[in-house]
């Protein structure tokens, strides 16, 4: 089992980056028709269109995790309402997951503690799950819209690390992780991913 613990004596790990995952979500966005927001998702309770919501809140979400700018977005539980997604997502949802992107960048991010869906928690664990909310709702929005969608191994691999050393009922798995699927050990990095996470990889709109 991968672990996201590092012993002190060990040499300091580059930072994840975020960027790429970022990026995935982005490109996927102009492949989402308007006639495909109402479409199930991987995620049980969300279609299309609120799983975007979701994207556009945590994206504001662990943006402002990573300045410390604590307040109604770092403060609300995701669970608290189905995400809302407002008419100018098309614009907002790029600029703010490049802002995300951008402010993970900076070593202060990942430095002291912060608060994301209303925990306190180390910055260094926060950013390793915002980059964990892109890769499998990156992966969510690219099977209910019928896209392809691949990452870096090392975005992957901090995704595995962490839902490997997290149990089903940890907060780090989020409210829309489910418990893990069993796959092959010998599968796709990818679709242990998802397996972790509580989705089949095979997974489509019409059922795998």
């Amino acid at each position: 089992m991968e672990s996201t613990v590092q012993n002190p004596s060990d040499p300091p790990r580059p930072q994840p980056d975020l960027r790429p995952a970022a990026d995935a979500v982005t490109r996927l966005l102009d492949g989402v028709a308007d006639g495909q927001l109402g479409e199930p998702t991987p995620c049980p309770d969300y279609t299309v269109r609120e799983l975007l919501g979701h994207l556009t809140g945590l994206a504001a979400a662990f943006r402002d995790a990573a300045l410390k700018n604590l307040g109604p977005t770092t403060d609300t539980p995701p669970d608290s309402a189905l995400p809302v997604l407002d008419d100018d997502w098309r614009t907002v949802l790029p600029e703010r997951l490049g802002e995300l992107a951008t402010v993970w960048a900076g070593p202060d991010a990942w430095e002291g503690m912060t608060r994301a869906g209303g925990v306190t928690l180390p910055a260094q664990i926060a950013g390793q799950i915002a980059l964990n909310e892109l890769v499998v709702h990156g992966w969510d929005l690219a099977r209910a819209t019928g896209q392809p969608y691949g990452l870096p191994e090392a975005s992957l691999r901090v995704s595995h690390g962490l839902l490997a050393a997290a149990g089903d009922d940890d907060p780090i798995r989020g409210t829309n992780f489910g418990p893990a699927v069993p796959v092959q050990a010998d599968a796709p990095l990818l679709d242990r991913v998802i397996g972790l996470s509580g989705r089949a990889p095979d997974w489509t709109p019409v059922g795998p």
